[in-house]
């Protein structure tokens, strides 16, 4: 326990003495919501990944996919790795950096205002990203309870709130360069994490070959026989169930704010490249190594994994796997998860903030820094609204941290519903008017309006009918993909924007 103690105060002392280092560089809003735009190819693939992959993931859906599915939950990861961050790179790295930085975009609503000349709609997309972040950041919090409880004995209550105050006060100080920094810190225990754990619990179990020998021989939920093999299988019991899971965390992290953001810090073309190999690789590891490992969670089928009423807790069953490791490992575990937690947490609170602020609050202030450049206001004037901003942006971390609070000590469902719900609406409203709005000149401002009312409206009609139409999954599923028809169909009957305006944000791309 002292070990452990110790373990977590030296964990807990960097990331507030990052913070410290990092407070010079966050008086400014490009300072403190992008790192100045400076961020280098290390920091920032560790960031999308760290940002990415967080409890939610580890205890979450590697716990309930991996009963569900055996080891073809792995193709979850693959498709994290290969969809969600290989193709996302890719697909939107350089574009993103490109054209926000052109139209002096920070934030994902900022860049639908600009874009599309609606202030409508960037005042609507932030109110969806503050609503639609907290589930999430719930589930961020569920995800480190059972951990916490079995590795300390600590309440869930306590470590809950020293969590939160721990994250608070260096996104505080040092805005997105201490968040990207510990980021890397955290990714490097992710990944020590992740492997170390694979390889004591594929022992307990007899090793590798024995472990997939024993996960063969069990049946398939209803079944009355064993030795279906279907929990070993390439593409398990139920492959489009799985494939809906895929496309959810995959291709959702193309339209959520907190990870798209991280292509308009990043410092320029060359890092972009180097970029996208870290993040690949970083996703292979983490994301493949945490559905590997849940892909034997039937193996370990105890009391110990059903709450009060005898129904299956899927967000026990990782910790239950977990639980026979030695101590020094569990020490290791906590760790692994307090990093993914926090990395994650970080990056929500921020993103909340910097949108509330600059988004609805400054929204009328936008043009203070062409004003600046024109000669219109002096640079004192812009520096104290810069400061103000700033300050502003603080104070609303803290408050958006206080409402998940509230929400994460009275956790409601399990942790992959609040995710879903989450990842539905968000991707669903902005993944297609993002994506198509960097290509395609012809999207049009109802285009986008008709997106946000098809992504929103589904998962909240959705929730409300008992998820009548499709599980929160595969629901969100639905509503990403569904957003391209969308756009597309909508914008060819509506009215156009002005050419010699779209054609001016788009010269970024001739350079």
């Amino acid at each position: 326990m002292i070990f452990k103690i110790l373990l977590v105060i030296v964990f807990f002392a960097i990331m507030i003495g990052v913070g410290l280092y990092s407070r010079k560089q966050a008086n400014s809003v490009d300072g403190f919501v992008l790192g100045g735009r400076r961020v280098g190819p290390w920091l920032t693939a560790f960031a999308y990944g760290t940002s990415y992959f967080s409890a939610v993931v580890f205890i979450g859906y590697a716990g309930q996919f991996g009963w569900k599915y055996g080891l073809s939950s792995t193709w979850i990861g693959i498709g994290n790795a290969l969809i969600g961050s290989l193709l996302a790179w890719i697909v939107l790295g350089k574009r993103t950096k490109q054209l926000t930085q052109h139209i002096d975009s920070r934030t994902m609503p900022d860049f639908f205002g600009i874009r599309f000349s609606s202030q409508n709609l960037r005042i609507v997309a932030s109110v969806i990203v503050f609503i639609f972040l907290i589930p999430y950041t719930a589930g961020v919090y569920k995800g480190i309870s059972t951990l916490f409880e079995m590795g300390f004995n600590i309440s869930y209550e306590y470590c809950v709130i020293a969590m939160a105050l721990l994250t608070a006060v260096y996104v505080i100080l040092g805005g997105y360069k201490a968040t990207a920094i510990n980021d890397f810190v955290q990714g490097i225990v992710m990944l020590f994490g992740i492997v170390v754990v694979i390889m004591a619990v594929l022992n307990s179990q007899g090793g590798f070959t024995a472990a997939v020998d024993k996960l063969a021989a069990l049946p398939a939920d209803g079944a009355t026989e064993a030795g279906s093999g279907g929990f070993a299988s390439w593409f398990g019991p139920d492959p489009w169930n799985l494939l809906g899971v895929v496309i959810l965390t995959s291709l959702g992290t193309w339209g959520l704010p907190q990870m798209v953001g991280k292509f308009y810090s990043i410092t320029d073309e060359s890092a972009i490249r180097r970029g996208t190999i870290i993040s690949t690789l970083f996703a292979i590891v983490v994301a493949g190594g945490c559905y590997f490992l849940g892909g034997f969670g039937r193996l370990f089928d105890s009391p110990a994994i059903y709450n009060a009423e005898g129904k299956l807790a899927f967000d026990s069953i990782v910790p239950s796997m977990l639980n026979t490791l030695p101590d020094v490992l569990i020490a290791l575990v906590v760790l692994l998860v307090l990093s993914a937690s926090m990395s994650t947490l970080a990056s929500l609170v921020l993103t909340s903030s910097s949108t509330m602020t600059l988004d609805l609050i400054y929204r009328d202030k936008k043009a203070s820094s062409q004003e600046v450049r024109s000669g219109e206001i002096d640079d004192t004037v812009e520096g104290d609204i810069e400061r103000r901003k700033v300050i502003v942006m603080r104070v609303l971390i803290v408050f958006f941290i206080a409402i998940s609070l509230l929400i994460a000590l009275n956790p409601p469902t399990f942790i992959a519903q609040l995710m879903g719900i989450s990842w539905g609406a968000l991707a669903g409203a902005f993944l297609a008017p993002f994506m198509l709005g960097l290509y395609w000149k012809g999207v049009t401002p109802a285009a986008v309006w008709a997106c946000f009312i098809w992504g929103v409206g589904i998962t909240v009609v959705n929730m409300l009918a008992g998820n009548a139409i499709a599980n929160p999954i595969n629901c969100g599923a639905i509503a990403m993909v569904g957003g391209f028809p969308v756009v597309w169909i909508v914008s060819l009957f509506t009215r156009k924007m002005d050419k010699e305006t779209v054609n001016n944000m788009f010269k970024c791309f001739k350079k």
